[in-house]
C-alpha cells in the first residue's frame, strides 16, 4: 500500500482533504460573490451577461471549474466518512452531557449545515448553471457579439419571493459552516499559532459574515427594485 493510500485513509488525511478543499471552495466563493455584484449594476444585465460568457468559455476557467467540481465532491464524500466515524468512536452519553460545553453549536451541527448547503446548490446549479450550458435562453447583443441573457433567467427567478427567502436562508447557513470551516481548515493544517491565530480567527468571523450577506443581497435587491 502506498503512502498516498495510507494518508487517504488515515482520519489526518481525510481532515486534510477535508481542510484543502474547503479552503479551495472559499476562493471558489470569493470569485463567484465577486461576479454577483455585478447584478447591481444599473445596465440592464449587460455586465453580468459578458462575466457570464467569459466564466463559461475561457479554457483556464474550466479548469478551475472541474477542479470545484471534484472539491465538492471530495468535500461531502469525506466529511460522511469522517461524521460516521467520529460517531461511531464518541460514546453517547458524553456526546449528550458535554457537547453544549464543549463546543459552539456550529461545529455540533456541521454535517446537517452541510446536507442544506448540498441541497441548496443541487437546485441553485439546475436553475442557473444548467441554464446557462443547455437551457433555452434568449440571445442579446453587445458590439456585434451575442450573449445568452442569463442576466434575465435571474432576475425573473428573483420575482418569486420563495426562492428568494429559500436563497437568504441557504445563506444563513452558510455563514454558521464558515464560521466553524474557516479556522479549523487552518488548524487541521498545523496553521495556528499563539501570534496568528487570533487575526485568522477574526479574518474567519469577518469572511464568514460579509461573503453570505452579499451572496443574500443579491436576490433582496432584485426583488425590491426589479
Amino acid at each position: 500500500m502506498s503512502w498516498v493510500t495510507k494518508t487517504l485513509k488515515s482520519t489526518l488525511g481525510r481532515k486534510l482533504i477535508m481542510a484543502l478543499t474547503g479552503l479551495f471552495l472559499i476562493l471558489f466563493l470569493t470569485g463567484h460573490v465577486s461576479g454577483n455584484m455585478l447584478l447591481f449594476k444599473n445596465d440592464g444585465g449587460e455586465a453580468f451577461n459578458i462575466y457570464a460568457k467569459f466564466m463559461t468559455t475561457n479554457p483556464a476557467v474550466k479548469v478551475l471549474s472541474y477542479l470545484t467540481y471534484i472539491s465538492v465532491i471530495a468535500h461531502v464524500i469525506y466529511s460522511i466518512i469522517l461524521s460516521r466515524q467520529n460517531k461511531s468512536a464518541r460514546p453517547i452519553g458524553y456526546a449528550e452531557s458535554k457537547a453544549s460545553t464543549n463546543s459552539r453549536w456550529a461545529s455540533r451541527n456541521m454535517g446537517i449545515l452541510g446536507t442544506i448547503i448540498l441541497i441548496f446548490l443541487v437546485v441553485h446549479m439546475q436553475s442557473f448553471w444548467a441554464q446557462m450550458h443547455w437551457g433555452d435562453l434568449p440571445v442579446v447583443t453587445y458590439d456585434g457579439e451575442e450573449y445568452k441573457d442569463l442576466y434575465s433567467i435571474v432576475n425573473f427567478a428573483f420575482q418569486n419571493i420563495f426562492m428568494v427567502i429559500g436563497y437568504v436562508v441557504a445563506m444563513a447557513f452558510l455563514a454558521f459552516h464558515l464560521s466553524h470551516g474557516f479556522a479549523s481548515a487552518f488548524q487541521t493544517l498545523g496553521w495556528n499559532h499563539k501570534k496568528y491565530s487570533p487575526a485568522i480567527k477574526a479574518i474567519g468571523q469577518f469572511y464568514c459574515i460579509v461573503v453570505p450577506v452579499l451572496f443574500a443581497a443579491m436576490p433582496l435587491y432584485i426583488y425590491f427594485t426589479s
